[in-house]
């Protein structure tokens, strides 16, 4: 089983790559690293998770250039039922265009019907709590950026916290298996039903997470301190 994480060497903020790290440590899958320069693997194998994690703003415009290429070997991927997840701010190369301060439009994929406003003098920091699949999610923002678009009911239905901006409740993009949030934590670190739920869609077959009981004490102790009223979201 192989999970394939796409451009780590740009794709690397927040510790995100333990998303996948967690997931091969609990199914013993092997990581494969894809640079900018290389091909990806799922273009013409079948990984049974690709991931994409939060960049920088210079690096969402190398990845843009180094994926082009290859977005329609992603919507085949997306069509055939492939499971795809991204993270942070690696949302926004995949919509329409992103919104700088100036008010010039950068290009980007096009594959979401969504664009993004960044604005680098006001980074927006955030808990997050929300629900998935009759499961609750716990996780962080920290971003100059929101994104605008009809995603429908979105990935998560957030309870407190932004969706996908400050206005919506739906929060991130789901096109059949491929998933697409602004939360970080990591977000399969800090959420062990989801990263469960994860394993079962990449073919694993009654998963058991690597430390379980200790991340789902930890889960179940953040998920009843992001529920209070009492605490404040924003750090």
């Amino acid at each position: 089983m192989i999970i394939e994480a796409l451009y780590p060497e740009v794709c690397n903020l927040y510790g995100d790559l333990s998303n996948i790290r967690y997931l091969a440590r609990s199914c013993g899958a092997e990581i494969v690293n894809t640079s900018l320069k290389e091909t990806p693997r799922f273009v013409t194998e079948d990984p049974a998770l690709v991931y994409m994690g939060t960049t920088t703003e210079r690096g969402q415009e190398l990845v843009r250039d180094a994926f082009a290429p290859h977005l329609e070997a992603l919507r085949r991927r997306t069509e055939n039922g492939g499971v795809t997840l991204i993270t942070g701010n690696a949302l926004e190369i995949f919509g329409e265009y992103i919104q700088d301060d100036g008010g010039n439009r950068i290009p980007m994929l096009g594959l979401f019907p969504t664009h993004a406003v960044r604005r680098m003098m006001n980074r927006y920091n955030s808990l997050y709590l929300g629900e998935f699949e009759g499961m609750k999610i716990v996780g962080f923002k920290s971003q100059f950026g929101h994104s605008w678009g009809d995603v429908g009911q979105g990935l998560f239905n957030t309870l407190r916290g932004p969706g996908l901006n400050p206005d919506v409740k739906p929060e991130g993009i789901r096109i059949n298996n491929l998933m697409a949030t602004y939360v970080i934590g990591p977000l399969t670190v800090l959420n062990p039903p989801f990263a469960k739920y994860l394993l079962g869609l990449m073919g694993v077959e009654e998963p058991v997470l690597a430390f379980e009981d200790a991340a789902l004490d930890a889960y179940n102790t953040r998920v009843t301190e992001f529920s209070d009223p009492k605490r404040g979201l924003t750090y």
